[in-house]
C-alpha cells in the first residue's frame, strides 16, 4: 500500500478492486497483529479475569457446540466453528442477507498463562463461555511483610 498527501478539495483514492477497510486491514497485519477485522464484528467477544480464571464470552449465533473446535498453544486460543450454509430454497427471495455462513475462527492472545488441564466450555443461548483456569505463576499473589 502507497500513502500518498491528498489535496484538501480532492476525494481519497483507493487502489481498484480495493476497499479502504481491507487496506487498514492490511496494515493491522503487516504490524504484526490484527485489530477489529469484520469477522471480530460478526462474532464479538468478550475477555475478562478473576483472581482465579480468564473469563471468555463469545456471541455464536446458531452454533451448537458440536460445531465448536477450541484450541489452546501456549498463550493462543483459537475457536473456530462451521455454520452450515442455507439450503437452496426458490421461494425465498432476499432483500438482506447479513447473517454469517461457512467457517470462522477467532484466534486471540491471552494476557496470562492458562492451565490447559482445568478449561471448561459451555454454549448456551448462542453464546459460549469459556473458563481458563491462570497458571499457578500467573496469580496474583499477596506478599507478606516481615518486620524486625
Amino acid at each position: 500500500m502507497t500513502l500518498v498527501r491528498n489535496a484538501r478539495n480532492q476525494p481519497a483514492r483507493w487502489p481498484v478492486g480495493d476497499d479502504p477497510f481491507s487496506a487498514i486491514d492490511r496494515l493491522f497485519q503487516d504490524l504484526g497483529g490484527t485489530v477489529g477485522s469484520r469477522q471480530d464484528a460478526l462474532y464479538p467477544m468478550d475477555l475478562f479475569e478473576n483472581d482465579e480464571a480468564l473469563v471468555i464470552e463469545l456471541a455464536v449465533p446458531g452454533v451448537q457446540a458440536d460445531d465448536l473446535d477450541i484450541s489452546i498453544e501456549g498463550r493462543q486460543l483459537s475457536i473456530r466453528a462451521n455454520l452450515p450454509a442455507l439450503p437452496e430454497d426458490e421461494q425465498r427471495r432476499y432483500w438482506l442477507q447479513a447473517i454469517p455462513r461457512g467457517a470462522f475462527t477467532r484466534t486471540v492472545r491471552l494476557p496470562a498463562n492458562v492451565n490447559t488441564e482445568d478449561v471448561t466450555a459451555n454454549v448456551n443461548n448462542g453464546m459460549l463461555t469459556l473458563r481458563l483456569a491462570k497458571a499457578a505463576e500467573a496469580k496474583v499473589r499477596k506478599v507478606e511483610i516481615q518486620r524486625g
